[in-house]
């Protein structure tokens, strides 16, 4: 089969390479004390002690990546606000309050339309943070820190269009936000309140949110027989009955499996205590229910079922593994 284009998909791998030689010369810049590393330093000091929020702003390609980094900010436990640089001209600046720093990106820091939000940051002492690639524009010296990102090629054919520039504000804009997760000690559970929906959000629910409990609970005590397990069993369809002792600690589990084997024996004279498994694999009701389908899964015999006991092993619920998928949860 001839491939019509095949030189251009040949010649948009060089598109790729030249963004990547951006992104390890920004790699690179990152260990110099005196240039992008320090200055990263700088800032982080500044928004670590930020009682306000970052008011991230920029225009045009730049303006679309600075969105980007505030969204991210905000998801991963720095207050933010984005601001578009004529919105502030017109009425937006009053969003911005005096315990606030900006974050402005430009890549040739000449940007005309950053004038006022600028000017205004300077008149209330707000400290500026300028992402930029040129260390002697403007923006660079307006700002408290000035964060040069190193001056690299642009990967169209022109050297025009905004394309290993972005590619280097983005990735830097991330290394900002995941550095300053970590020092916030910003956890999984967190993480999950901010994302409380799709996909993601079901995989940050804990195993609390999912279980089935009271009466949705499959249970029986140590001698009841066998033909009264297969009532509850088929009453409740989880797949499984756990057998409590009389201080409702679980101390076994009786699963299709097992009564399939238990039907070799009379089962009016058999009780649970005679088939139990004794070691029943169970979790606790804090665990995340991506984790939780994790234990299910990583058996060789995969589990469907998961009783979940509190601190005295008492099962306050049960969860099964069609309530995690049909939540989302893979």
């Amino acid at each position: 089969m001839a491939y019509k284009f095949w030189s251009d998909c040949i010649a948009a791998s060089h598109v790729i390479r030249a963004e990547q030689a951006g992104l390890e010369a920004l790699a690179h810049s990152f260990n110099d004390k005196n240039g992008l590393g320090g200055a990263f330093c700088q800032a982080l000091e500044i928004l670590l002690a930020l009682s306000g929020r970052v008011i991230v702003t920029g225009i045009g390609k730049s303006g679309h990546i600075a969105r980007k980094i505030q969204a991210t900010l905000a998801s991963t436990g720095t207050p933010s606000l984005f601001i578009h640089p004529a919105e502030a001209s017109h009425g937006d600046l009053g969003m911005i309050q005096k315990e606030d720093a900006l974050l402005a990106f430009s890549n040739s820091g000449e940007t005309t339309e950053l004038g006022d939000i600028i000017a205004h940051a300077c008149r209330n002492t707000l400290p500026i943070l300028a992402v930029t690639s040129h260390a002697q524009s403007t923006l660079a010296s307006m700002a408290t820190v000035s964060l040069t990102l190193p001056l690299m090629p642009e990967a169209c054919p022109m050297g025009l269009a905004p394309t290993t520039s972005t590619t280097m504000q983005l990735a830097f804009g991330d290394a900002l936000a995941v550095t300053l997760l970590r020092l916030r000690g910003f956890t999984t559970a967190d993480f999950g309140n901010f994302h409380p929906g799709g996909r993601l959000g079901a995989r940050l629910r804990t195993v609390q949110q999912f279980m089935r409990t009271g009466e949705a609970m499959p249970l029986a005590s140590p001698t009841t027989s066998m033909r009264d397990i297969i009532v509850e069993m088929t009453k409740k369809a989880l797949g499984c009955v756990g057998i409590i002792n009389g201080s409702g600690v679980l101390i076994g589990l009786i699963t299709d499996g097992d009564l399939r084997q238990a039907l070799n024996h009379d089962l009016a004279t058999t009780c649970a205590k005679d088939v139990m498994n004794t070691s029943p694999q169970t979790i606790g009701p804090t665990l995340f229910a991506s984790e939780a389908l994790q234990v299910m899964n990583e058996r060789e015999k995969p589990i469907t079922s998961l009783f979940v006991l509190d601190n005295h092993a008492h099962p306050i619920g049960i969860i099964h593994i069609h309530d995690l998928i049909r939540a989302g949860v893979s």
